[in-house]
């Protein structure tokens, strides 16, 4: 049981620790190797196949995801007075 709690935690930790970027490239990712697998799959009629696809699509989409994600323009801030904060925008 303390062997599943610390894995546990320690997935907890190291997730806590994802960018924007990383979640989005992961989630690419997720997406990508789904879709490789099922056309590996059914091209090749085999678990190879759909091992190959699955690893093609996983790299394919977390590239992809990472070349297609917004990007600001330049950044502008000014202090507000009545929200005694930092505002931030980007054009």
């Amino acid at each position: 049981m303390s062997r599943i709690m610390m894995v546990s935690v320690l997935c907890l930790i190291l997730g806590a620790c994802a960018t924007a970027r990383d979640e989005r490239m992961a989630q690419g990712a997720v997406i990508g190797g789904t879709g490789g697998a099922i056309i590996g799959g059914v091209t090749s009629g085999s678990a190879g196949g759909a091992i190959v696809g699955g690893v093609a699509g996983a790299a394919i989409g977390a590239v992809g995801a990472d070349l297609t994600r917004p990007r600001h323009g330049k950044k502008h801030c000014y202090y507000s007075d009545t929200q005694q904060r930092e505002i931030c925008s980007y054009r």
